[in-house]
């Protein structure tokens, strides 16, 4: 049963006929980029799934057949620098347009303990951010030739923090080598790090027709989460079927419903930049609660517009685009 609280996109613009469109959805093979991908399609769209495991991607995209659109799985792995250089590559090679980007995909590192990619960065931070900020970027010239195009990255509520600790970045340390790690602290400054991008990206581009938005999905009932030690791992099973009869969570395609309205909806390109929030339990301050379309977020660094711009700079370095 639905949760009365989710806000769902209009009928009428999951009614749109999508045919000729190109997208692209990161982590397209499961969970709300699957939700998202299989609605694009189901609407004509051609959609580029980019998966880290391809097989994966094309075992779940079967049933696609059937619908409007039409599909491609290509490799991506966010956490790999040369992987998305690679796909990027390989969608140019075939692309000429990018009608939208919906960077979904991320991870959080449920063992507690700091675990650092091949190019040397804190994998939560490499797989939620760098991967996508070095995707889009190499994509821009791309989405700024198409006219109207609209680029997503997946926020989350744990960014805001709490009215005693909120969070924020250190731009001193932001691979954690010189702090005592925490997995969940990790994961919201790369959920606070999306926002400013897209807010930052918004600014750069406000003289074209790309517009750009950062999303909380809600609290969606997906393997989002899974891994981790065996005590964790016990936890998390013995939880969710809690969570899920409490009617705290949300389905995969109710999770789906903030970025479909963001890439589809007349309204959503008026707020280029902002952050969208499905309604959420998780949120400490009880007032955003119920989401918003666009929503304040209640965090005032997610708003810091010159930690934005310092971010852009400094992540342009680390991923070699300098």
């Amino acid at each position: 049963m639905a949760n009365k609280n989710v806000i769902f996109c209009d009928s009428k613009y999951l009614e749109k006929d999508l045919s000729g469109k190109t997208y692209i959805v990161t982590g397209a093979n499961s969970g709300v980029g699957f939700e998202t991908t299989q609605q694009l399609v189901k609407q004509g769209a051609h959609v580029v799934m980019a998966c880290r495991r391809v097989d994966a991607g094309n075992e779940v995209a079967q049933p696609f057949s059937t619908l409007k659109g039409s599909y491609e799985v290509i490799k991506c792995d966010l956490a790999d620098l040369q992987s998305v250089r690679d796909f990027v590559d390989t969608f140019l090679s075939k692309y000429s347009k990018l009608d939208g980007l919906a960077c979904n995909a991320g991870m959080v590192n449920m063992e507690n303990a700091p675990k650092y990619t091949k190019d040397g960065f804190e994998i939560t931070m490499a797989a939620s951010f760098y991967g996508h900020f070095l995707l889009t970027e190499l994509l821009l010239e791309t989405l700024k030739n198409t006219i109207n195009s609209r680029m997503l990255i997946l926020s989350s509520v744990v960014h805001a923090g709490s009215k005693k600790k909120r969070h924020q970045l250190h731009f001193d340390d932001l691979e954690w080598k010189n702090r005592k790690y925490n997995n969940f602290d990790a994961y919201s400054e790369a959920k606070l790090a999306s926002i400013l991008y897209a807010k930052e990206l918004a600014e750069r581009l406000k003289e074209t027709s790309v517009t750009t938005y950062s999303v909380h999905p809600g609290w969606a009932r997906s393997n989002f989460g899974s891994g981790g030690n065996a005590l964790m791992r016990g936890i998390m099973a013995l939880t969710k079927p809690f969570v899920t009869m409490l009617n705290f969570s949300d389905s995969s395609w109710e999770s789906a419903q903030t970025s479909l309205h963001c890439l589809l909806s007349d309204e959503a390109p008026k707020h280029s930049g902002r952050y969208f929030s499905q309604h959420s339990v998780l949120y400490n301050d009880k007032e955003c609660r119920k989401g918003g379309w666009p929503m304040q977020s209640p965090n005032p660094n997610a708003d810091n517009m010159n930690d934005a711009k310092k971010l852009v700079g400094i992540t342009r370095g680390l991923v070699g685009l300098n």
